[in-house]
């Protein structure tokens, strides 16, 4: 029996080629961080950009940011987190260009 079957041509679909850069998108997270009130005068910043690892949580920045500027230990136990302006757990994790506010107690009459 002949074989009538009609055979599709094979298709070359080239690999796309990725710049370093476009890799390192892949494997990192970037989000940006605001510094309000005692932050700001902790860090001596009012935001920095920050990479992080996939998956990362608000917690796991916050580890970060403390390890930069070990002077926010003073702050950690009574600052609230924002993120991208909603209030937020240390628990949430980060996607890339979120926006996380470190918001300390604020005081004054």
């Amino acid at each position: 029996m002949k074989d009538t079957r009609v055979q599709e041509p094979c298709k070359y679909i080239p690999e796309k080629m990725v710049s370093e850069e476009e890799q390192k998108d892949h494997t990192s997270v970037k989000i940006k961080v605001l510094f309000f009130a005692r932050a700001r005068d902790l860090t001596g910043m009012t935001d920095m950009s920050l990479e992080v690892s996939p998956g990362a949580t608000a917690h796991d920045c916050l580890n970060e940011l403390i390890s930069k500027f070990p002077g926010l230990e003073e702050i950690r136990n009574c600052m609230v987190l924002a993120l991208n302006e909603e209030y937020t757990l240390e628990s949430t994790v980060v996607k890339d260009r979120d926006e996380l506010a470190i918001i300390p107690p604020i005081s004054g009459g």
